[in-house]
């Protein structure tokens, strides 16, 4: 556990934190926890999830955009529904997006996990592109997806960033709860 991983681990907490409140102050602390994780995840050999990280910076301005434009009339982030359509083409996509990265990182580099850790970069690219689109799904993604990650970073040494991934579990349970419920007028986010 390095100073490094520890700050990795706290910023990324209180961004996705604010993200399940739905509060705006979530992607400018989730650019830091990029950077943070970019930098960790180069030294420790898991390519796909340190370009993931540079990937995300490019989705958090999308998201903060879209986040900014689908406000609702009293002020909050409106959660938009996901059709099965569009569903079903991401995760194609985040299944055809696996084989081309895993197949890529396993012949061209020394990637440490290179089938695992391609497969949860490219279905992270999918639940990041539902949060940006403000759909409750990416939750339940989530959830999925950082499941297997608890896994794997248990299996790299990487202790606490096992427990943060554990804690994002829990936060993305409260998230779908919280993006699922409506919300009054009055409520803080």
């Amino acid at each position: 556990m390095s100073w490094l991983e520890i700050a990795a681990v706290v910023t990324s907490f209180a961004a996705i934190w604010l993200t399940a409140r739905r509060n705006m102050l979530c992607w400018p602390v989730n650019l830091v926890a990029c950077a943070l994780y970019f930098k960790l995840f180069l030294d420790v050999r898991l390519y796909a999830d340190m370009v993931l990280q540079a990937l995300f910076g490019a989705g958090i301005l999308y998201g903060w955009v879209l986040w900014a434009r689908g406000k609702a009339d009293t002020g909050e982030v409106a959660v938009q529904p996901l059709a099965r359509g569009p569903a079903a083409i991401a995760l194609i996509a985040g299944a055809a997006g696996a084989l081309a990265i895993g197949w890529f990182t396993s012949h061209y580099t020394n990637a440490a996990l290179p089938w695992i850790d391609a497969t949860l970069t490219s279905f992270s690219l999918v639940a990041q592109y539902w949060a940006a689109r403000r759909h409750a799904a990416n939750w339940l993604a989530w959830i999925v997806i950082d499941t297997a990650y608890v896994g794997m970073f248990v299996y790299k040494g990487l202790t606490l960033t096992a427990g943060l991934y554990a804690a994002m579990i829990a936060l993305a349970v409260l998230g779908y709860k919280n993006w699922m419920t409506p919300r009054h007028p009055d409520s803080s986010g």
